[in-house]
């Protein structure tokens, strides 16, 4: 069964705590702030990662009210699986850093922990006063680990797109946000992450907040900022790889294997926020 929620109120939407413990808590500090209840607050998958807190950000996360969806990250840990599951190419940096931080996240993740991941929803749709209807995804339409970014052709995304059966898609997973109209009617919407930066040379994390109202759906995708050094002094506490821990205070990431040349090449680049009416 797939849950349906009524986007009747503007909602908070984030992706990737990545076990970031300080992150997940400014996004849940920024929603209180902003008169946003947990009700109204969707998190886009991949709880737990890179980052040292697996278990205090499932603890987090599962107290808080918040709608989750599974990510690759919960999907593999609640199988107790021998990778994180992002199809990463044997033998590249992202898949040699992974193996790190998700041995370190399967140590820290508990039965309880596991049982609630396993029992996330891997779709989500949320319906407007209009009809219009968002597909909550965390990769793409058929495949949870799927990259698909901003320079994505937009053929490919019209594809996911029209096999989700929605208007719209809002996404995770790739790490970095954006948002495009796709064809004449319908758009697809990231996020980012809140657990890792957006590999734009800065520290600042990013969220999503989605207002309904009479012109449409307003769309803004807004960088947070939080105590970025004591994550990355958790996850050099915890022995954990120090390219993902330095990453946390350059904003640059340690591999790019995954990104498309033009993501590539805006690497360093500082990110401005997005704003979008659909």
């Amino acid at each position: 069964m797939i849950p349906v929620i009524p986007l009747d109120a503007p909602m908070l939407v984030f992706g990737g705590p990545y076990s970031n413990l300080q992150a997940t808590e400014a996004v849940l500090a920024e929603a209180e702030r902003r008169g946003i209840p947990p009700a109204r607050i969707l998190c886009t998958g991949d709880v737990v990662a890179y980052a040292a807190d697996a278990a205090a950000c499932c603890d987090r996360m599962m107290a808080s009210g918040v709608t989750v969806l599974m990510g690759n990250c919960e999907e593999s840990l609640a199988a107790e699986s021998e990778d994180c599951g992002c199809g990463f190419e044997e033998g590249t940096a992202c898949d040699v850093l992974s193996r790190a931080w998700y041995a370190h996240a399967l140590r820290e993740a508990k039965p309880h922990h596991r049982a609630w991941m396993a029992g996330l929803p891997q779709r989500i749709v949320l319906t407007l006063a209009d009809g219009r209807r968002l597909a909550v995804l965390h990769g793409g339409a058929e495949e949870t680990s799927r990259f698909l970014f901003a320079s994505t052709p937009g053929p490919v995304l019209a594809d996911e797109l029209a096999a989700t059966g929605c208007d719209g898609v809002l996404a995770g997973h790739c790490g970095i946000p954006f948002a495009r109209r796709i064809g004449e009617h319908g758009v697809w919407i990231n996020a980012g992450a809140i657990g890792m930066p957006a590999n734009d040379g800065t520290p600042r994390v990013w969220f999503a907040v989605l207002t309904p109202g009479p012109g449409g759906l307003r769309i803004e995708i807004l960088p947070l900022d939080y105590d970025h050094a004591s994550a990355a002094a958790a996850m050099r506490g915890v022995g954990l790889p120090e390219g993902y821990a330095a990453g946390l205070e350059t904003g640059l990431w340690p591999s790019c294997d995954v990104l498309p040349s033009p993501e590539l090449a805006a690497r360093g680049r500082r990110l401005e926020p997005v704003g979008l009416r659909w």
